[in-house]
């Protein structure tokens, strides 16, 4: 019975024409669709000089470092050498009217400022060079899509023009460079003798501002002191101006002393210049005692000598009142004894208290006044180095002419002697003035003084600084000198020709190591389009062989089935060595193992058809919608154009669950790679979904069976 329904579906195929001749056509649906497919773009690339692109030129040219630069024109001769494409030399308007026209499939416009842009690589606002590319996507998208990479190329290459234009110059300055770093090792080595005597004179300079400083600190000193002696200067000669005021009445006596203080202070006046001007030099180098001694020896003199006469005054005159006093009271009757009681009730000073009480008095402010006279003359004398005994003279002259003048007053008797010391009294008011200005004088001396010493001091810090730069300088020339000799040596080694200016030009060699090559794009297209194709002719087949009526009566759910399968089988083999055919012998394809290549097509044949047959045996007409969708994902999912990664996630999901996936994958391996292993690791799990698809549409005839010939099995089974 199973032989007898294979042999009448056969035999219905056979004789009737319209289903035989259909079968016959379908065979071919693999050839149509791997074989024409793969023929048409087998190597597309290789006929890329028959796609019309137009490029303009409007370079206007430059000049860079005198010579004359048009990259348009370089760039023209070098696509013109090129067949990248089938480029023809059109002015702009002709070329963007063509390009809407749908004659060119893309525009290259070399702008006007191309080799202008070249020249502004050293401007403070460089221009790069810009290469128009205008493709019309809406003529062909894919031809878009190559000119973009061509235009990358065309980039490349004029920027490895420019920048082999850049490195000739660049090289043509080295030598200048080089005779440059020799003038300047020279200079330097001048710089580094200049920066050894500079390093002695620092030396010089710094050992002065250390001896300068020193002195600066002695000089300082003596002018604190100067100070101080000019304040207490200025506070007696107050004090003195006050008590010439009530000697004024009490200095009868004073002619003789006054004589004898005349021919002091006439002496003192010859003398005090030239004493004071060498006492003012030692007190700079640190001595200043001798300077004021004949002033002090002076003040001591005159001092005693004026107590003493007052003193004899005053008792005299005291002595005299009491004398009248007592002479008095016993004229108007009170008794001697009583008046000599009151007069001795109370016991007169001595000449000795007297005269001491009246030398404590006048001292402080004579002492006062010749301290700050001393201090006034003092800086005086401070202010000048030439002639100082004569300025000293100068400034001192008028007040001992005023003190001689006094002292004169007073030798010429009591009355005189009043007169002279209202006149001295004046003379010192004058003093305190002049007293009180030295004062102020000293004052900024002083601060002066001060800030000298502190600056004598930072100067001589800072010259030590000058020293260690300096040396540190001649070191560092030194070096200089002898790097930019060696540097000298260096860049005069540098050569350069055409050779090196390529290399800086296009520094980075790319070398296209492929593995597994694939020589075009029909080969790489194969494993997608031969699946694709036995897939198509295994569905064609359901239409034009039914796939669900029987010739005769099955006698079981699996006789049902082979009887079937068998005869799609057997055109899906066909199928295969059809398009396996054309594909080798025709079309050239490079497997790497043909009888491999053969038992894998077969096998994905047979995969294909029992999916069908298991689809349309159930389904009927919806099995071929269901498997037109399955077809759908199939191509998408299998990777066979671009990678997996690339589609979308939700479609990735799919990748595994379908039978193209591993038909694809085992083309791949067998074709390309080379890894058989791979290849029979995907034959494995084609043959599980064939057994897998199979199994079911025995299972569906099976059940089909048993319900459409129940009645004959129940016959078969009684007989």
């Amino acid at each position: 019975m199973k032989n007898i329904l294979l042999k009448e579906e056969l035999l219905t195929i056979f004789k009737n024409k319209k289903v035989l001749i259909p079968i016959i056509a379908v065979m071919f649906v693999p050839v149509l669709y791997a074989g024409m497919f793969l023929w048409a773009f087998w190597d597309p690339y290789d006929k890329l000089d028959e796609l019309p692109v137009a490029v303009v030129n409007e370079d206007a040219g430059a000049t860079l470092d005198g010579d004359h630069l048009k990259l348009g024109d370089d760039l023209v001769t070098k696509l013109k050498k090129s067949k990248d494409f089938g480029f023809e030399y059109v002015d702009k308007k002709e070329g963007y009217k063509e390009l809407k026209d749908q004659k060119y499939y893309m525009v290259i416009e070399i702008p006007k400022g191309f080799s202008k842009n070249a020249t502004t690589l050293m401007d403070k606002d460089p221009k790069k060079l810009e290469l128009i590319y205008t493709p019309n996507e809406s003529f062909n998208f894919l031809s878009a899509q190559i000119g973009n990479t061509a235009a990358e190329k065309i980039k490349t290459a004029v920027a490895e023009k420019v920048t082999e234009t850049y490195a000739e110059t660049i090289f043509s300055k080295v030598s200048e460079l080089a005779d440059g770093i020799v003038k300047a090792s020279d200079g330097a080595g001048q710089l580094k003798d200049g920066s050894v005597d500079l390093n002695k004179g620092s030396e010089d300079l710094n050992n002065g501002l250390a001896t300068l400083a020193e002195k600066s600190i002695e000089f300082n000193n003596g002018v604190k002191t100067a100070n101080s002696g000019s304040k207490a200067l200025a506070s007696g000669a107050s004090e003195l101006k006050d008590g010439l005021a009530k000697a004024d009445a009490t200095m009868p006596q004073l002619v003789d002393g006054t004589n004898q203080i005349a021919a002091g202070a006439e002496k003192l006046k010859t003398e005090l210049p030239a004493g004071i001007a060498q006492g003012m030099q030692k007190e700079l180098t640190g001595s200043a005692f001798e300077l004021n001694k004949g002033i002090d020896q002076f003040e001591t003199q005159l001092t005693k000598r004026l107590a003493v006469q007052i003193a004899d005054q005053t008792i005299t005159e005291q002595t005299e009142k009491m004398e009248k006093l007592a002479n008095a009271l016993i004229a108007n009757g009170v008794s001697p004894q009583l008046v000599n009681a009151i007069m001795t009730a109370e016991p007169a000073p001595t000449k000795d208290a007297v005269q001491a009480s009246i030398e404590a008095k006048l001292t402080p402010g004579i002492d006062a006044g010749f301290t700050q006279f001393k201090t006034g003359v003092n800086e005086k004398l401070l202010g000048a180095t030439n002639g100082l005994d004569q300025k000293i003279k100068s400034q001192t002259d008028p007040y001992f002419d005023q003190l001689l003048a006094g002292i004169d007053q007073i030798s010429s008797g009591q009355k005189q002697l009043q007169s002279g010391i209202g006149a001295l009294s004046s003379g010192s008011v004058k003093l305190n003035d002049g007293t009180n200005t030295l004062s102020l004088g000293l004052n900024r001396l002083a601060d002066g003084s001060n800030q000298l010493s502190a600056g004598t001091g930072q100067l001589a810090d800072g010259s030590n600084q000058l020293k260690d730069g300096t040396t540190n300088l001649s070191d560092g020339a030194k070096e200089l000198s002898d790097k930019l000799a060696d540097g000298a040596k260096e860049a005069s080694k540098v050569h350069s020709d055409d050779k090196t200016y390529n290399m800086m030009a296009e520094p980075v060699k790319l070398a296209n190591e492929k593995i597994n090559h694939v020589p075009n794009y029909g080969t790489g297209f194969a494993p997608y389009f031969i699946s694709l194709g036995l897939f198509v002719g295994a569905l064609l087949l359901s239409i034009v062989f039914p796939l669900r009526e029987t010739a005769a009566a099955p006698s079981s759910g699996f006789n049902w089935f082979l009887s079937k399968f068998s005869i799609m089988a057997g055109v899906g083999i066909i199928q295969a060595l059809l398009a396996d055919a054309i594909l080798l012998g025709g079309l050239g394809l490079d497997v790497q193992s043909v009888p491999k290549f053969i038992l894998f097509s077969i096998i994905t044949s047979l995969t294909f058809v029992a999916l069908i047959q298991l689809f349309v045996s159930v389904f009927a007409d919806a099995g071929r919608f269901l498997a037109i969708i399955v077809l759908i994902f199939q191509l998408t999912t299998s990777a066979g154009t671009f990678p997996l990664e690339l589609i979308p996630n939700f479609l990735q999901h799919f990748n595994a669950f379908l039978p193209m996936t591993y038909s694809v994958s085992g083309f791949k391996a067998v074709i390309s790679s080379g890894d058989l292993s791979f290849m029979w690791h995907n034959v494995t799990i084609l043959l599980g979904f064939l057994v897998a698809f199979a199994l079911g549409t025995i299972a569906y005839f099976t059940i089909r069976h048993k319900h459409q010939y129940k009645h004959q099995v129940n016959t078969l089974v009684s007989e």
